[in-house]
């Protein structure tokens, strides 16, 4: 599959699933993002990476909801995709906000904040 296919597939992807999310009327779906969508470069596999304001076992049962709703999100991606073969559909949490955070908590604790090496003193 040519580089440039692939990247849109994994875009349409991604704007497509998103939408079908939207109108999952499972409760334990919450607020979910869709993140990213990665195709193996043969297109069988598709993994679809969320982002959820939840935490905790909210956040598991989020999951656990996306996963339950794979064949049913497959379906409706493959009549909005129009493609010949549908890749297997993978729900994988997207942690890089909480990464981000983290790295941001750690900045803060070193120290002040690092700016611009003090020159010498200006003189009259």
């Amino acid at each position: 599959m040519a580089n440039t296919r692939l990247l849109r597939l994994q875009e349409r992807i991604m704007q497509e699933t998103a939408l079908i999310l939207r109108d999952l009327k499972d409760p334990r779906i919450g607020m979910v993002s869709v993140v990213r969508a990665q195709v193996s470069p043969d297109g069988e596999f598709a993994r679809i990476y969320v982002s959820t304001l939840a935490e905790g076992k909210e956040q598991q049962d989020t999951l656990k909801a996306l996963r339950h709703a794979v064949g049913f999100v497959r379906t409706r991606l493959g009549e909005a995709l129009g493609v010949r073969k549908v890749p297997e559909l993978r729900f994988l949490l997207d942690d890089s906000l909480a990464v981000g955070q983290r790295i941001d908590e750690i900045l803060r604790e070193t120290g002040p904040e690092i700016g611009p090496e003090p020159g010498p003193e200006p003189g009259p």
